[in-house]
């Protein structure tokens, strides 16, 4: 004759045979803290500019062009009902573009009243990098827009932090108007 057991001796036998039978969790792992940024190729390097100074990314969108303007000066885009300034980033630190025109991306900034895209050769989405990578801005970068960078990553590739807000700040930039 079965015996009858109470249906809590019950709930506490089964969880006895399940937890028998139970696969362990995975070793606890070591999270590393990461800096996440937007990763662009201008000019023969990567850079990465901090996702709080991108604001939106952007297929090259038709543009009308500006008369009067400097050479890096593109033209000006409606937005979604927005007049968006277009710049060539590459010819506004003296050199061109490269690589095929459908892989060229706008990285749209914003800043106080500033709203301006910068046209980059190419875009490659977020990079999480690994903070222990971090190190201070090559002393020896001889490049024109040696100025933006503020530091750099160095994993398999490396990563020149570009400062959007030292580019907005800069008095050529600034100045669009040919002379």
């Amino acid at each position: 004759m079965p015996s009858k057991q109470s249906p809590y001796l019950a709930l506490v036998d089964i969880a006895n045979r399940a937890k028998a039978q139970a696969v362990g969790l995975p070793g606890r792992q070591e999270v590393k803290p990461y800096w996440t940024g937007i990763g662009f190729s201008l000019l023969g390097h990567r850079f990465v500019s901090s996702m709080d100074e991108v604001v939106e990314l952007l297929e090259v969108p038709q543009y009308t062009f500006i008369p009067g303007g400097q050479p890096w000066v593109r033209g000006v885009a409606n937005v979604r009902g927005r007049l968006l300034p277009l710049f060539d980033l590459a010819a506004f630190f003296g050199g061109h573009l490269s690589g095929p025109r459908q892989r060229r991306r706008v990285l749209v900034v914003e800043y106080d009243k500033i709203y301006a895209g910068l046209i980059v050769d190419e875009l490659h989405g977020m990079q999480h990098l690994a903070l222990e990578y971090a190190r201070r801005a090559p002393g020896d970068l001889l490049e024109p827009f040696a100025p933006m960078v503020n530091g750099q990553f160095e994993q398999q590739e490396r990563w020149l932090v570009f400062d959007m807000q030292a580019l907005i700040n800069d008095f050529q930039f600034m100045d669009a108007a040919a002379h």
